[in-house]
């Protein structure tokens, strides 16, 4: 089952798709106002898919039931991280992009991108995905243990983009672990944009006009 999403297309016969997932507890509408300030008109029709995550009951918050992309069991993000989850949600994003497929978007037109639970989505699907995307925005986020493996990662993708974006005082997904998570991809070769900001766990007007300019050299 392909998860329900809003869209946006900046114009009609879209050439290119970023798939941006939400983070925990938002849904797809989340990220929607970013676009009319991230999209430069040279780079030609793109659709936007803001995927909302499944409701699920979230440990660390006492099990209510909320949009989650999986479980998480403590607030060290390091312990006990719901696998399953994760491979759930990966499936669902390869579900998005197959269906973009079908709209006449091939995967070497297709971002992925996520802020926090999302990013660490978007990584994970990215850095095993069976055919070579266009790139990953990963803001404030981290890199699921598992995706790290030899097993799990894609050669179509070794070599993909990737923009990381996180804020110096963010008190969520710590500084310390979004750098940990950065050295560990570029120990295995990926090609790693890293930006930090004097911000807490959210998005600011330079991360948008840095990654409108990364975006540029990806999109044009």
């Amino acid at each position: 089952m392909t998860l329900p999403a809003y869209e946006i297309e900046t114009a009609a016969n879209s050439r290119y798709s970023v798939i941006w997932l939400h983070g925990l507890g938002a849904d797809g509408n989340d990220f929607a106002p970013i676009v009319p300030q991230l999209v430069d008109r040279a780079w030609g029709p793109i659709r936007f898919v803001f995927p909302h995550a499944p409701v699920r009951p979230v440990t660390i918050n006492n099990g209510m039931s909320m949009r989650a992309w999986y479980d998480i069991a403590a607030f060290d993000l390091n312990a006990r991280q719901d696998e399953a989850g994760m491979r759930a949600s990966v499936a669902a994003v390869e579900s998005l992009i197959g269906r973009e497929h079908e709209r006449g978007v091939p995967s070497e037109r297709i971002v992925l991108a996520g802020f926090s639970q999302g990013g660490a989505i978007a990584l994970a699907a990215g850095l095993q995905y069976a055919e070579k995307l266009a790139g990953i925005i990963a803001l404030s986020t981290y890199l699921p243990t598992y995706a790290a493996l030899a097993s799990e990662r894609s050669a179509a993708n070794a070599a993909i983009p990737i923009f990381w974006g996180h804020g110096t005082v963010d008190p969520v997904v710590v500084l310390q672990r979004g750098l940990e998570s950065r050295d560990v991809l570029q120990s295995l070769g990926y090609a790693v944009e890293w930006h930090s900001y004097l911000m807490a766990h959210a998005v600011c007007p330079e991360e948008i006009g840095d990654l409108r300019h990364w975006l540029s050299q990806r999109l044009a």
